[in-house]
């Protein structure tokens, strides 16, 4: 199996199988996949993929699993176009290569998208999840877009937006204990800011054992141990964004 020690390991046990239930769209300027509930509902999640972009199978899935949960989810191209990163692609140029993807450099895209659901969709009430690059972006949402209700960054990278800590809306941070992306300090130090500056409610939960990208991806094909969190996760997820939703 892959080696887990490069700067992003989220493409580990990919559902390369899957399929997902949705339609891909036009919106604009940007494609997006998109899940609809056999019921209506005026509850929609925005999931904002990792580096891995929006076509990754296991975002789509667990894009899916928030369609099951009764919410209508969408997942853009936040990327508009530009290439995804693949696992093949060298570990050295990723620096490069992310200088021209900024994980808060994603208002424009998030205002259309809002604009569809509110539109096409019925959306009254619209939170937020991203993975990764798009769990950092989360962050900024949240301490910017006021028509967001809520957000779950999960493994989102701190050091994006390491300085910035009063938001707008109830945040669930999600990390893994063993993530070589993301240092436990650093969780510890964004811990003690939100503690010092946030006026909503917030959560940080760190997952034993687990390492980055645990949440999205089929690690239990590899260690089912790792089974049980991977669940966890996933009902955590469910469980905030149904408070707050």
């Amino acid at each position: 199996m892959a080696n887990e020690s490069r700067p992003c390991p989220c493409d580990i046990g990919d559902r390369f199988d899957y399929g997902g239930r949705g339609q891909e769209v036009q919106v604009e300027h940007i494609k997006a996949y998109v899940c609809k509930p056999p019921a209506s509902t005026d509850k929609a999640v925005i999931v904002i993929h990792d580096i891995f972009g929006w076509q990754l199978p296991n975002t789509r899935y667990m894009a899916d699993m928030l369609t099951t949960n009764g919410y209508i989810a969408i997942c853009p191209d936040f990327f508009v176009g530009q290439e995804a990163w693949k696992p093949s692609n060298d570990w050295a140029s990723f620096d490069d290569w992310l200088k021209t993807r900024n994980a808060s450099k994603i208002d424009k895209e998030v205002d259309v998208i809002l604009k569809y659901l509110s539109e096409q969709c019925g959306a009254k009430k619209i939170g937020v999840i991203g993975f990764c690059w798009g769990g950092a972006a989360v962050h900024h949402l949240m301490l910017k877009n006021p028509l967001l209700k809520t957000g779950v960054s999960l493994y989102g990278v701190i050091r994006f937006f390491e300085d910035r800590s009063s938001l707008l809306h109830p945040t669930f941070f999600i990390f893994a204990e063993k993530d070589d992306y993301i240092p436990l300090e650093q969780v510890t130090l964004l811990e003690q800011k939100l503690k010092q500056n946030c006026k909503v409610d917030y959560e940080v939960k760190i997952y034993p054992g687990q390492t980055h990208g645990f949440v999205h991806r089929k690690r239990e094909d590899i260690n089912p141990q790792d089974k049980p969190y991977i669940e966890e996760g996933r009902k955590d997820m469910i469980n905030w964004l149904n408070k707050y939703l």
